[in-house]
């Protein structure tokens, strides 16, 4: 079933003035990039999002789930079903001792403020990284060696069928990008991590040499989604990119970036077409200099 008017309608009574028909999804990603969702739906708690995810389930509308759009290309032609952000309202952030509770929509870089201000270390290597927690959850989101899923320790999911279920570190399986979940029709609510005691000084000079050194490494001017491929074991997707000579290879509006060679960016008027015409021609070239087969890190959602 595809989301008509009477499903327009219908969550308009679930969700009264947070549901839109036609939504441009460039709005709601990193790269300006996506056109419209048939319906778009902003749930503000828990309850909101249970009846959401329950109503798409079982009229079975297809249904995708996204935070701050930091790691996703949406097709120009749009998305054929309900889009849900998690956003406010699913944003709040406690401190408990050692123990940091953060709701799916909190942004990532309140997340490590609130680390800092309680006197606590672990997420420093979040500074200056975009996205929500309950994409970092999903993803095992990091960088400089650091992971978000080594310091959580249990996960609040709600499951298709409306039901809310927790899950354990051991259960999520967390790896190199990836986790259960990215197999599993399930929407992270919450996460709890355990971080440690660290001076607010260190924990602060720590930040800002992380930012420094994305601000002196990543192509941060122009819209972008981050890293596009994962890097293989032992090397860099960015160096094995340029060595293939697609540093600067550019398609319409979207450019592999001359900074690094594993962002793509939109130098204006970008269409999705032109990404992913980047991206497969990237994934080819390193196949053919190199045998290896560059994995991507971003999720595609549309039809292309």
């Amino acid at each position: 079933m595809l989301a008509d008017n009477t499903c327009y309608l219908e969550l308009q009574n679930i969700l009264p003035g947070r549901v839109r028909s036609g939504e441009l999804m460039k709005k709601h990603t990193s790269w300006l990039i996506g056109g419209p969702a048939d319906i778009f739906a902003e749930p503000a708690s828990r309850e909101e999002m249970q009846l959401t995810v329950s109503y798409a389930h079982e009229r079975s509308i297809p249904l995708i789930i996204i935070g701050a759009g930091t790691n996703i290309l949406v097709s120009d032609k749009g998305f054929r079903g309900i889009i849900i952000k998690v956003g406010s309202g699913l944003d709040r952030i406690s401190v408990n001792d050692n123990l940091i509770t953060a709701g799916a929509g909190a942004k990532l870089s309140r997340l490590a403020a609130a680390a800092r201000d309680a006197g606590l270390g672990g997420f420093e290597f979040l500074a200056g990284i975009p996205g929500t927690v309950g994409g970092a959850v999903v993803m095992n989101a990091g960088a400089n060696g650091f992971s978000v899923g080594t310091l959580a320790i249990e996960i609040l999911l709600l499951n298709p069928d409306g039901y809310f279920i927790k899950k354990t570190k051991d259960e999520m399986k967390f790896g190199y990008r990836s986790s259960i979940l990215q197999d599993e029709q399930t929407v992270v609510m919450e996460a709890v991590f355990s971080c440690y005691r660290r001076d607010k000084e260190a924990v602060r000079e720590a930040m800002a040499a992380y930012i420094k050194k994305r601000k002196d490494t990543q192509p941060l001017q122009y819209p972008s989604a981050g890293s596009i491929f994962k890097n293989p074991p032992g090397d860099s997707a960015g160096r094995l990119i340029e060595a293939a000579g697609l540093k600067g290879e550019r398609v319409g509006g979207a450019q592999i970036s001359m900074l690094h060679a594993n962002f793509i960016v939109n130098l204006g008027g970008a269409t999705a077409c032109d990404v992913l015409m980047l991206i497969d021609r990237a994934r080819k070239k390193v196949l053919e200099c190199f045998g290896l087969e560059l994995k991507p890190e971003i999720k595609v959602i549309g039809c292309f």
